[in-house]
């Protein structure tokens, strides 16, 4: 695809606009992390206090992901990406100013708001760009996210090392955001130009459809599917430095080693994932990769080796790193419905798997062990693969016959 302009719009522009807002998602969300013990010992809190803290921050973007696709639907992704962020932005530094932890409830919900806003109105904006390419563009946009997660993390805490106090450094992340933001704003696709694409593509919404049209058999399963994947996802955020301290005994500086071994291979992964979803196809990568992310998480358990465990976290990543982006793609090609319609409910069942997943694992592994809990996602993930397959085989079938 080149800068051809197609009906006034510039894909390759548009492209590289898209890009930088997954970027800025995930390097928004990401600086929070290094803020987190700051905030604790400010306010004097608890792990179970600041545990309940930080729900709040998910309410706030599971809240917000619903309503996003009726503000894209009205008023263009454009302006939300872009009031969303600057909301991020500002709410980012205020993070470390909150003295209260009522005040800093609010504020984490609001932060959380915004997230979570970005994040539908960017997929929403995501689908539409890639309806235009002739090729899938869905993989190396969760990569730019996944990279943004790693600057974030890793850069707040890089100024602060270097002398910056944490909340000159939260200012100087919010006006990168801003910066981003603001010069690719032009680029993105304007409310027009959403609702030509829209007209185009075989996912147009029907006219007359009522509100709960997102309730179709697709849209759940897609939803479903994506509750289980970011469930493994979330678990790796919360769980996987406990894993390694209390099952592998490795030292504390040590612990977030699975971690980082997952987002790097799910970031490495994602930046090369359209060339590996146009090679192959929708289904054996989201088949193929539960299957490896599955495998992964047998080693985790089943390997005593501290280097096992790690390289079954790599496997992790590096299989489940494509599945979402390729639901996502599915999700914006239903028939008789808008992007701007299934993306959010997709999204908000994800998400809600990466929010509540974690605290599933712990009641398992409270009553039962932790590895246990990991052998459940591995078993989902399973499900995730057999399911797929399953449904896109009943697919072709109907086609098949449809065709005859």
């Amino acid at each position: 695809m080149n800068n051809t302009s197609i009906n006034g719009i510039n894909p390759a522009k548009a492209r590289s606009a898209t890009q930088y807002i997954f970027l800025i998602c995930g390097l928004g969300i990401s600086s929070w992390a290094p803020m987190v013990p700051y905030a604790k010992e400010r306010l004097g809190l608890n792990d179970a206090d600041l545990g309940l803290l930080l729900l709040l921050l998910g309410a706030g973007a599971i809240t917000m992901m619903p309503l996003t696709g009726v503000m894209t639907t009205r008023y263009g992704s454009r302006p939300v990406i872009l009031y969303s962020t600057f909301i991020m932005a500002l709410s980012l530094p205020m993070l470390l100013l909150m003295t209260s932890p009522i005040l800093m409830g609010i504020m984490l919900f609001i932060f959380g708001a915004a997230v979570g806003t970005i994040d539908v109105a960017m997929n929403a904006h995501g689908v539409q760009v890639q309806n235009i390419f002739t090729k899938p563009i869905m993989s190396s946009l969760h990569g730019l996210f996944s990279v943004g997660g790693l600057l974030g993390s890793l850069g707040l805490g890089f100024f602060i090392r270097f002398g910056l106090e944490p909340i000159v450094a939260a200012i100087s992340i919010s006006l990168l955001l801003l910066l981003i933001v603001c010069s690719q704003y032009t680029n993105l696709l304007s409310a027009d130009s959403e609702i030509k694409l829209r007209k185009s593509n075989s996912s147009e919404v029907i006219d007359g459809q009522g509100g709960f049209s997102w309730m179709k058999g697709s849209v759940l399963f897609l939803g479903a599917m994506c509750f289980i994947v970011f469930l493994s996802e979330g678990a790796m955020l919360d769980w996987s430095a406990v894993y390694l301290r209390e099952i592998r005994y490795v030292e504390p500086e040590f612990a977030g080693s699975g971690y980082a071994a997952f987002s790097i291979a799910m970031a490495i992964m994602r930046l090369v994932g359209d060339r590996i979803v146009a090679r192959l196809d929708g289904k054996r990568v989201v088949v193929g990769g539960s299957l490896l992310a599955a495998f992964g998480l047998s080693l985790v358990v089943f390997v005593p080796w501290i280097s096992g465990t790690l390289f079954g976290f790599v496997l992790l990543g590096l299989g489940a790193a494509n599945i979402v982006p390729v639901f996502f793609t599915e999700g914006g090609r239903i028939n008789g419905l808008s992007p701007t319609v299934t993306i959010p409910a997709i999204t908000t069942m994800g998400y809600a798997g990466q929010l509540i997943g974690p605290a599933i694992l712990g009641f398992i592994a409270y009553n039962f062990s932790l590895p246990i809990a990991f052998a459940c996602i591995g078993l989902m993930l399973l499900l995730v693969a057999l399911s797929y397959s399953v449904r896109r085989n009943e697919r072709s079938k109907l086609l098949k016959n449809y065709s005859e």
